[in-house]
Parts: structure tokens; C-alpha cells; sequence
């Protein structure tokens, strides 16, 4: 039933209600605010009470009613088959509605009124509301300033959400749009810019404040609407615009607003410093007003990088920025956006592709000058620009003042490292390069060293000697030379992989930063920390004769005071141990130390960071270093402790699971002195019930397989853990490939037991699967039913009878000659019912006849004029070629047994199956080193030596070793069965033999050795 006018108080006490503390009160009106949602007229209510005069002051209720309105356009705008949706008169109702009330004093409830029109305008223009943005323009006409800046808020939401849109007529659109409203934008910022500026210089120079008080408001807010008129203009030339670097076409708006923006930045930075302490209000305003010009420029630099590359702007716009960076005004160091919007520039400009030489030479066609050749000549001409904006000298200042200047630690900065170092760790290693100004500093550094590296080596080595010399290894003071020789080893660090041209590390290490680990005064955590660093970074130029003291100086600075230098330690440790050229033997007798240095870190930090970083320590080294056994009673209380102190965090207990997968393939046979952690951990984390099932299964079963893996031998919980794979995979087969291992280790590893308890699991298993996933899939599984077969062929083919029979369809349906992988698969299935044949000759030849494969075979549109298991045999001749050895050799134990069957098709087949039988034989029987050398390795990553406890792949070259196929001599069964078959057939057999090429019953001959 639809609403009225007359259900405004209800809706209204609904809304006002569902704002409530009392739980009693809020949640019954939450329920019948969502029951009204579908109601027609409900979107009417909400806009009545969102616009009400009366209820002006009502904000919290007006906003939760614009929150109900934007939820139901999302749910019931359009119309959907499961409901009605808003009729089409109540959607131009509140359209019309929406346009009228664009004079919303309240800021939030203008935001949301914007919103409200621009998720309308994504799904409504320009079809069903095409006069929306010329109303908009239409409106401005008159508007006063407040209109017009609610105007702007919503043409600005509204553009924002149409950009977003990616198909191909909705881009046009778009374009269209920006054809038509730049041209009017750009006007209306130009005139809003010279107001501002003229208030601003007015309110400098007055000294009667309440001579302006009437104009401020007024001044405000048309700033507002000027910032949102930039960003309109940016969204504009950003999504209304090809990009010229595919279009090659110059983008005229480009150069049009990019020379007026530099201006207006350089006209109102001298306002950031004369209006901080006195006009505060308007000060943020210029903050916010320098900083968007300038990522506006550097989006449109990286959209539009040809025809910003113009001489009118990038030599303006760069000249600019270098200064501010090279030679800033003493105020502007502490307008730290703005000089990082300056380095932004800088670096993408440095790193930007389309202003780099073409290295492809020219080319040439009838028509003239190619794509490339224009990008090839535009690059040349930008490059030169460059060149001669950044001289060498230019260049090695910039170096210098990036390094001396904005690497320096501040005061700030070393108050923070010692009263809280993890926190000043993360922030300055892991935070995004672009919100803080040392890290963007020192990205712009590595591009600049990128570029130009044989001028900048000398360079940087200078400024670290400098640093060195004016800061011995024993000085502990913080001084402005220590301070210095942080920043140059910083320096040094980021750029390890060209520096080592100039700086030979053995040296360095020898003569300042051994001395420099040895030094324990409080202090040197400044200095240790970049040394930990280093040690870390240049890894790779770290040579033999010097791993040994880099491993103890890594190792002492894991045991520092200092958590920032234990957790910069921590990190280098993990680079050093995963490198190819780690050299164990030079650190096994720190691995008491470094365990034990790692969970008392695991215990000392407190930030999430800081522990998934430490566990990752843990790992590699687990992963990575020998000796785990005589340290697995201290991993497991460690790793007992970390899950349960972890309960709330699960990507920490991934961390956890991904370390326990790597303790249990280390200690491989001894893994089951892990059980106590391992087996409790994985039985919740396999659980799909758990609530953390989505975030911990992946890494869950990947313990699971590792744990059976390495198992030497089943445990009872390890069996009941079982029925938790069917679960797994009736959701989803998102992690088949590791289900079919761990299925796989339970036949070997559980072996009767195992099949006793679970073949009804098993065979929905395998049902689900075959029939339901890709070739891929089926080649991952298959090997599992032939394990299954081969270890238990009179028990286990009963219980898989559908999916036995999925294998017969999937053999005889066509459409694989042009597709590689359903050949391997129609193969491999060939294989397991040639097994099954030859190890339970009965139960194939009832399968075969079953009324039920008929059945099935009707339903895939497979007709068989002839029996099946004949059929089959066609497969077996013919897929011969695209099987393995072994299986080649099941295939011609089954034709053999073929030979035995009391039906005249044999004969016309006898050529064929001897032919195949033949040259099997002659062929050599190499089956049981092929299968052996391309076993799965998924076992053991270290050998303990076969013999002493076996683990899952020792095992299962057993089971291959005792394969019933290898034992058997397809030459005598050949023999015997050929000899069967010319019994049974008499004459026919003897014609048949007698039309047989002279060289093919020759061979037969040599093959059976027959006179």
C-alpha cells in the first residue's frame, strides 16, 4: 500500500526513533523503516521530511532521512523483477523536488542533497533526465552566493559519479558534457579567483575587522564554490578528454588553465604566511587552495603529459616547484603538502615514459609519419626542455638539498623515536610515500639518482664521507654531523644498486660501520637503525668473507634496546636469510640467540605491524635454516601463545598459519612433535562454520596438506578432520588443487583404516568433482581415483560407480582433437578404466552394461550402435600415443584381456590391438623411473634419508614400486591371450592373422618371442 501525506508523522517518529540510545525503541523502528523501504511514496516522505521549513533545526533526523533516501535509489530506482521500484511519476516528482531545494543552509544536509541528485543522475541522464545539468547552469544565472555554491557541490557530486562510468557511450557522453560546461566553469573560476584575491588583499591591509565582518561570510563562501569550481574543471579536462598520450591530439584546455593555475598558486602562497595567526579561517583556506592547484596539475601532467609537456607550462610549473624545493622561503619548510605536491611533480615528470627518448628507430609508412614517430619527436623536443631546465648543477644541488635538508631527522622526529619508536618504525617505513615529507623526498631522490647516476655517485659518496669524517664512529651526540650521516646512510641505502659502482662495500663496513654496531651508547639507536638498514639493502654486495660479521651485526642489532633498530633488524635478517647466497653454516650458532631475540620482540611490541613483521622473521627462518629441531618445544609454546593472544586478528594468525606450515616441513618425519598447536589450530581453521572461515582457510588447507604431508604416519584426529574436505568443497572448488593433494595423502597415508571409516566421503567427493570442474580440474583429480584403484580395486570401485561412470561419457564424447588439454583428460580416464579392467576384469564389464551408463550416455547425446566396453577399446587404440609409459602399458595389459572376449569385433580389432601390444613391448618398460622421477614433490623440501620414517613421498614411490601393472608381463599375457583368442574364434582368427602386413607379424613375433 503506498504512503501519503498522511503517514509524514509516522515516518517521522520512525526516523527520530531509529536515532535513539535505547535499544527497545531502535530497533522496532529500524524494523518498520525497512519494512516502508519498497512502499511507494516512501522516497516522497523522506524528501518531505528532508526539506520541511519546521524542521530546520531537526538535522540528525533530516540526515537519517537522506541516508533511507540514498539507500532505497540504490535498491529500488531501477526496476527490478523482485519488486516494483519507484513509479515513474514519483521519480519525476522528487526529481523536480531534489532542483528546488538547492539553497540548503546546513553543509551536511547540502552534501547529502548533492548525493541524492548524483546517484538519480548516473542512473537517469541523460535519458530520463536530460535538463538536469542545463537546469543546474540555468539556476546559476540568479543564484546568490550560497546557491551557487550548492550548485557547484552538486554539479561537482554529480560529475564525479557520471566520470565513473566506463562504457564507451557513456565516456562520450561525458565529453559532450565537458564541451559544454568548461568554456562557463573556467570563466566563472577566473572571475572567482581575482574576487578572492582582492578580499584577500583587503583583509591584509584592514585594520578595522569589523569594517569587513559583513563581507567575510559572503568571501568564504565563494572560496568554497571557487575550490569546488577547480575541481569541477579538473574532472572536466581529466574524463572529458582521451588521453593525449593515446589520442596524440593536443588537449587545448590543458593549456589554457595550466599557466593560470601556476599564477594563482604564486599569487596566493604569500597569504599562507601573513593570514596563519591572524585570519586562521581564510589561512585554510589558502592551505587547502595551494595544495589542489598543485595536485591538479600533477594529475593533469599525468592524464594529458604531451601537451603539458608545452613550452608555455612544463618550464614555468618545474622551474617553479625546483625553487620551492631547492630555495624555499623559511615559512613555507612548514607547509609540508604543498612542498610535497612540489616533489610529486618533480618525480613524475623525472620518471614520466612519454618524456623519455624512443629507443625504436623510425618507421615509415606510404602515408607518412607514423603514431610513434609524432610520441618519438614530442619526447625529443620535451626532453631537450628538460635538459635544459636541469643542468648538472641544477641537478647535484637538488641532490644535496633532498639529502642534507629533508632527510635530516627533525626535532619532532627524534622526539617521537624515543618516546615511541615502533610507532616512528612504521610510520617512516611503511607509510604511502606521498602523505609525509621525508618519505616523499626520498622517492623523488631515487628517481633523480635513476636518472642520473653516473653524475650523482660521486656525489652521494662525497656527502657520506663528509658525513663520516665530521662524524666519527665513536661520537654519540646528537649533532648536526650525526644527524647528517643518518641522512647520507639513508642516502646510501635507497640506492645500493647503483652506488656500488662508486663505494665498495667491504670497506665501508670494515672501516665505519662495524666500529658503529659496537657503540651502545642510547644515542647511536639514530645511527643503528640506518645501519640495519644498510645491512639489509646491500645484501647482494655483501661477499663471503664478510657474511660472518654482517650476520652478528644483524643479529647484535636485533638484541638493541631500541625497538625501531630491533624491528629494522628484523626486516634486514629476512632479506639476508632468503638471499641465494645465505651461508647457513656461518649462522647456525646464532639461531639460539636469534629465536630467542625474536620472541621476546613478538612480547615487547604492541602494533599489529610490528608482529606480523616479526613473525615473518620466524617463518623465513623456519623455511630457510636446518637446525629446527632442537628448538621445536620453545616454536610450539611460542606459536600456542601468539594464536591465542591473536583471537581478534586473523591476518596476524594467517602469518601464524603460513609459520606452522613452514615449522611442520622442516621438521618433516619429527612433525608430529608439533601435533599439540598444529592439530587444534587446523581443525578450527578447516571449519566452514568458523567465523574467520574466510579469511583463514586458504592458508588452513595449505597446513593441512603440508601436515598429512609429513605426517610418518595417520593420527585419529587427523582422520576425523576428514569430512571437513566435503564441506570445503560443496561451497565452492576455489581450492581443488589442494583438496585433491590432501585427498591424496589420505589414501596413502590412511590406507585401509582410512577407507573403512571414510569411502562414502570420498565417493561424493570425487561425484561432485568429476562432472563439475574444467579440464584442469579433471587432470588434477584423476591421478587420485587411479591411486584409488590401484590400492583398492575390488573395494572402492562399488562406492564410485557414478563417478566411473561420468569417466565412461567423458571417453566417449567427441570434440577433443583440437583441444590438447581434453585429449590429456579423455587419456588419462582411458587409463584408470584399463586399470580397472585388468585389476577387476568383472566389474567393468558390469559397469559397462548397466542401464543407468545408458541412461547417462543418452543424456550427453552419445549413441552406441555397439557395446561399450568395445567402445572403450576404439579409445584405447587410439589414445595410446598421449599417455605416459606406465599407463601406455595398462593400456595393452587391457587389450590383451580384450583378446579373451568370445565376440567376432575382436577380430576385426586384432591388428590394431596387437600392433599397440607390440610396440608397447618393444617399446621398453622404463615405467617405474618416469613415474618416479616426475612424483609429486609436494613431500619433503629437505631429505632425512628413505629409511627411517617415511614421509608421504617415500610412501607413495612404494605404492608405485608395488603397482600390480609393474609386476606384471604383458608379454605373457599377450601371449597366453593370443593363444586364447585363436581357440575361441578358430578359422576367422587364423584369416585375420593371415592379412596382417609380413613386417607387423614379424614384429608380433619378435615382441612374444615366437618362432
Amino acid at each position: 500500500m503506498a504512503l501519503s501525506a498522511s503517514d509524514l508523522p509516522a515516518i517521522y517518529s520512525l526516523l527520530a526513533n531509529s536515532l535513539s540510545g535505547d535499544e527497545r525503541v531502535r530497533k522496532p523502528a529500524e524494523a518498520a523503516l525497512s519494512q516502508s523501504e519498497s512502499r511507494p511514496g516512501f522516497c516522497s516522505c523522506l524528501m518531505e521530511v528532508i526539506t520541511a521549513k519546521d524542521l530546520v533545526s531537526q538535522v540528525d533526523v533530516r540526515l537519517s532521512a537522506s541516508v533511507y533516501f540514498k539507500n532505497s535509489i540504490s535498491r529500488y530506482w531501477r526496476n527490478r523483477r523482485d519488486s516494483s521500484g519507484i513509479s515513474s511519476e514519483e521519480k519525476v516528482h522528487l526529481r523536480q523536488k531534489l532542483l528546488s531545494h538547492l539553497s540548503e543552509k546546513d553543509d551536511k544536509i547540502a552534501l547529502m542533497l548533492a548525493v541524492l541528485i548524483s546517484k538519480i543522475a548516473r542512473l537517469d541522464y541523460p535519458k530520463e533526465w536530460p535538463e538536469l545539468l542545463s537546469a543546474l547552469v540555468h539556476k546559476l544565472q540568479s543564484a546568490d552566493v550560497l546557491t551557487s555554491h550548492r550548485i557547484f557541490l552538486t554539479l561537482f557530486r554529480t560529475l564525479k559519479e557520471l566520470s565513473t562510468k566506463r562504457l564507451t557511450a557513456d565516456q562520450r557522453t561525458f565529453a559532450e558534457i565537458s564541451s559544454h560546461l568548461f568554456d562557463y566553469s573556467w570563466r566563472l573560476w577566473q572571475s572567482d579567483v581575482q574576487t578572492i584575491l582582492h578580499g584577500f588583499s583587503a583583509l591584509s591591509q584592514s585594520y578595522n575587522q569589523n569594517a569587513l565582518d559583513q563581507h567575510r561570510d559572503e568571501l568564504y563562501l565563494t572560496s568554497e564554490r571557487w575550490l569546488l569550481c577547480l575541481k569541477i574543471i579538473r574532472q572536466l579536462i581529466i574524463s572529458g578528454f582521451q588521453s593525449d598520450a593515446q589520442s596524440i591530439q593536443e588537449v587545448q584546455p590543458v593549456k589554457e588553465v595550466s599557466p593560470v593555475f601556476l599564477s594563482a598558486i604564486q599569487s596566493l602562497l604569500p597569504y599562507y604566511f601573513s593570514f596563519q595567526n591572524v585570519h586562521p579561517k581564510y589561512w585554510d583556506v589558502v592551505r587547502r587552495a595551494c595544495t589542489k592547484l598543485m595536485k591538479v596539475l600533477v594529475t593533469i601532467q599525468g592524464r594529458h603529459p604531451y601537451s603539458f609537456g608545452d613550452k608555455s607550462i612544463l618550464p614555468p610549473v618545474m622551474d617553479f616547484c625546483l625553487n620551492k624545493i631547492t630555495n624555499p622561503e623559511p615559512d613555507l619548510l612548514s607547509f609540508e603538502q604543498f612542498l610535497i605536491q612540489c616533489m610529486v611533480m618533480v618525480k613524475c615528470v623525472l620518471e614520466c615514459k612519454e618524456y623519455k627518448p624512443s629507443l625504436t628507430g623510425r618507421v615509415m609508412d606510404e602515408n607518412g609519419i607514423t603514431l610513434e614517430q609524432i610520441k618519438k619527436n614530442i619526447s625529443n623536443v620535451v626532453g631537450g626542455v628538460l635538459t635544459s631546465l636541469l643542468p648538472s648543477d641544477r641537478i647535484v644541488l637538488l641532490c644535496n638539498v633532498l639529502i642534507r635538508r629533508y632527510f635530516v631527522l627533525t626535532a619532532t622526529d627524534l622526539e617521537e623515536l624515543y618516546h615511541n619508536p615502533e610507532s616512528f618504525h612504521h610510520e617512516q617505513d611503511m607509510v604511502q610515500w606521498t602523505e609525509k615529507l621525508r618519505p616523499c623526498a626520498e622517492a623523488l631522490y631515487i628517481v633523480l639518482f635513476e636518472n642520473y647516476s653516473q653524475l650523482l655517485g660521486p656525489v652521494v659518496v662525497s656527502i657520506l664521507q663528509e658525513a663520516m669524517t665530521s662524524c666519527p664512529a665513536s661520537a654519540t651526540e646528537i649533532t648536526p654531523g650525526l644527524l647528517l650521516k643518518d641522512a647520507s646512510y639513508g642516502a646510501a641505502a635507497y640506492v645500493y644498486y647503483e652506488l656500488s659502482n662508486y663505494l665498495r662495500f667491504k670497506d665501508w663496513f670494515n672501516g665505519a660501520l662495524s666500529h658503529e654496531l659496537s657503540n651502545d651508547h642510547p644515542n647511536m639507536c639514530i645511527i643503528h637503525r640506518k645501519v640495519a638498514l644498510i645491512l639489509g639493502q646491500w645484501v647482494s654486495e655483501i661477499k663471503d668473507e664478510i657474511k660472518r660479521p654482517v650476520y652478528c651485526g644483524l643479529i647484535s642489532l636485533l638484541q638493541d634496546k631500541d625497538l625501531s633498530v630491533r624491528l629494522a633488524a628484523c626486516r634486514s635478517l629476512c632479506l639476508h636469510i632468503e638471499d641465494a647466497n645465505f651461508v647457513e653454516g656461518q649462522f647456525s650458532d646464532l639461531l639460539p640467540i636469534c629465536w630467542d631475540s625474536c620472541f621476546k620482540l613478538v612480547d615487547e611490541v604492541q602494533e599489529f605491524d610490528s608482529k606480523v613483521q616479526v613473525l615473518n622473521l620466524i617463518s623465513v627462518l623456519i623455511g630457510h635454516v636446518g637446525e629446527v629441531i632442537p628448538f621445536t618445544n620453545k616454536l610450539v609454546q611460542f606459536f600456542q601463545k601468539v594464536w591465542e593472544e591473536s583471537s581478534s586478528e586473523s591476518l596476524l594468525q594467517i602469518q601464524l598459519l603460513i609459520a606452522l606450515r613452514n615449522l611442520v616441513v622442516a621438521l618433516d618425519y619429527q612433525s608430529p612433535s608439533s601435533y599439540n598447536v598444529v592439530l587444534p589450530i587446523l581443525q578450527k581453521g578447516v571449519d566452514v562454520n568458523n567465523p574467520d572461515e574466510i579469511n583463514l582457510l586458504e592458508d588452513s588447507m595449505l597446513l593441512w596438506e603440508a601436515t598429512l604431508a609429513h605426517a610418518p604416519a595417520m593420527v585419529p584426529q587427523l582422520l576425523a578432520y576428514f569430512p571437513s574436505l566435503l564441506e570445503i568443497i560443496e561451497r565452492n572448488f576455489d581450492h581443488l588443487q589442494v583438496a585433491v593433494s590432501i585427498m591424496e595423502s589420505y589414501i596413502i597415508l590412511g590406507g585401509s583404516e582410512f577407507l573403512s571409516m571414510h569411502t562414502p566421503t570420498v565417493a561424493k567427493l570425487l561425484d561432485l568433482i568429476v562432472g563439475n570442474v574444467n579440464d584442469r580440474g579433471l587432470l588434477s583429480t584423476l591421478p587420485v581415483i587411479d591411486l584409488l584403484i590401484q590400492c583398492f580395486p575390488v573395494e572402492v570401485p562399488p562406492f564410485i560407480n557414478s563417478t566411473l561412470q561420468k569417466l565412461i561419457v567423458i571417453c566417449l564424447s567427441g570434440g577433443d582433437d583440437l583441444d590438447p588439454s581434453k585429449t590429456a583428460v579423455k587419456a588419462s580416464s582411458a587409463a584408470i578404466l584399463a586399470r580397472l579392467l585388468v585389476m577387476n576384469t568383472n566389474y567393468l564389464a558390469q559397469l559397462t552394461t548397466e542401464s543407468s551408463l545408458a541412461s547417462l550416455l543418452q543424456q550427453a547425446g552419445i549413441s552406441t550402435d555397439e557395446n561399450v566396453l568395445l567402445c572403450l577399446v576404439d579409445i584405447w587404440l587410439d589414445k595410446v600415443d598421449n599417455v605416459s609409459l606406465n599407463q601406455k602399458k595398462t593400456f595393452g595389459l587391457a587389450l590383451s584381456m580384450i583378446l579373451t572376449l568370445r565376440m567376432p569385433q575382436v577380430i576385426d580389432k586384432l591388428d590394431q590391438i596387437l600392433s599397440v601390444c607390440t610396440s608397447v613391448i618393444l617399446g621398453g618398460n622404463d615405467d617405474l623411473t618416469e613415474e618416479e622421477s616426475s612424483g609429486d614433490n609436494t613431500g619433503s623440501s629437505k631429505s632425512h634419508g628413505e629409511g627411517v620414517l617415511p614421509s608421504k613421498e617415500f610412501k607413495k614411490r612404494q605404492i608405485k614400486f608395488v603397482d600390480p601393472i609393474n609386476k606384471m608381463s604383458l608379454e605373457n599375457s599377450v601371449r597366453d591371450n593370443l593363444q586364447t583368442c585363436a581357440s575361441l574364434h578358430g578359422e576367422s582368427f587364423n584369416s585375420a592373422i593371415s592379412r596382417m602386413h609380413p613386417s607387423a607379424l614379424a614384429q608380433v613375433k619378435q615382441a612374444l618371442k615366437m618362432p
